[in-house]
């Protein structure tokens, strides 16, 4: 006797798959970028003097809840957290992996547009969310050669 799972099974199985890789792979590529910040901000000193004097708790998570990353901003110093972090300044919750990789790759970050297409929802200080902006894309024209 043959069993024949239906194709729109499969379709939704694989779907749902497909959205579990990018979710991973959104969290741990922001895990990452974070660290190599982490890095930057020890190896150079022009990148570091951004975070003189900031304190800053960031939350990042996907609304289904499968990504948590925490990045804490303090002493000139950034610590990296796979976890949900105390008291955080600012928590931006993306609607999913593939929204991650657009809002941190985009050439130019529309937070604003982002928001307004409910890709991302902000709860706190939107300053942080710019400054960070500004962060990574110091760090990405700092990794572009040329």
């Amino acid at each position: 006797m043959s069993m024949e799972i239906p194709s729109i099974h499969l379709r939704h199985l694989w779907q749902r798959f497909q959205q579990t890789l990018e979710t991973e792979a959104a969290e741990q590529f922001l895990s990452l970028l974070l660290n190599i910040m982490r890095l930057m901000f020890a190896i150079d000193h022009d990148y570091r003097e951004n975070i003189r004097k900031f304190d800053g708790r960031y939350q990042f998570n996907s609304k289904d809840g499968k990504m948590t990353v925490g990045a804490i901003f303090s002493d000139g110093r950034l610590e990296v957290e796979e976890r949900v972090i105390d008291n955080p300044h600012i928590t931006v919750s993306f609607r999913d992996g593939r929204t991650l990789f657009n809002f941190l790759l985009a050439p130019k970050q529309d937070i604003l547009g982002s928001m307004l297409r409910q890709d991302v929802q902000t709860d706190g200080n939107l300053n942080y969310l710019y400054r960070f902006g500004f962060l990574a894309k110091q760090l990405q024209l700092m990794m572009t050669p040329g």
